[in-house]
């Protein structure tokens, strides 16, 4: 069994928290591309090209938000069969592993909400789509200056997930090189 348990927890995460984290990343990923190349399409782009990269960013955001929490009430569930952090990490890689790591499940809950303050507040907006359920009720007042503050702390939030995930991703490739096969290469727990 992939999912084998060794001194009381996982060799390897869940496979449902496996699968969230890949589809996760592939979503934020392309939810970042997607932010960028919106916010940089010239103004005299034909409206049919805004109106589907703001109509799925929105809705994708909408979904990274609910597999964010999906994702904590998982880790909640299984808190106690969940991989230790490996012994063999010095201090501060102990505590840097940890603070990226929460700073990015934050980040996946606290940008796709910006996202909805910001679409929810401003004057012109076509509301907030979610696949095949329709609009989602807007709970802001129109008012374009929160609007214009909101779009301001989802970009940044934005930048610093994607910062996090650079951290993230960069301590797993020095960990894999460095340490093929040793305790610290925590790769093979997420694959």
């Amino acid at each position: 069994m992939a999912d084998q348990i060794k001194n009381g927890r996982w060799v390897k995460y869940p496979l449902s928290l496996r699968i969230l984290h890949w589809v996760r990343a592939v979503l934020i990923l392309g939810l970042i591309w997607s932010g960028w190349t919106m916010t940089g399409l010239p103004e005299d782009t034909p409206m049919e090209k805004f109106s589907f990269f703001y109509h799925n960013h929105k809705q994708f955001g909408v979904l990274i938000w609910l597999l964010a929490v999906v994702h904590l009430m998982i880790r909640w569930r299984n808190r106690a069969l969940l991989p230790q952090t490996p012994m063999g990490l010095a201090p501060w890689e102990k505590l840097l592993s940890h603070v990226v790591h929460r700073l990015i499940i934050f980040l996946t809950l606290l940008v796709p909400l910006l996202g909805y303050s910001m679409s929810s507040s401003f004057t012109q907006s076509d509301g907030v789509p979610f696949f095949f359920v329709g609009d989602l009720p807007e709970l802001l007042p129109k008012n374009d200056a929160a609007f214009e503050i909101f779009d301001a702390l989802h970009a940044y939030g934005a930048y610093a997930l994607l910062f996090l995930i650079v951290l993230h991703v960069a301590g797993t490739v020095k960990h894999r090189l460095a340490d093929k096969g040793g305790e610290t290469d925590v790769l093979p727990r997420m694959l």
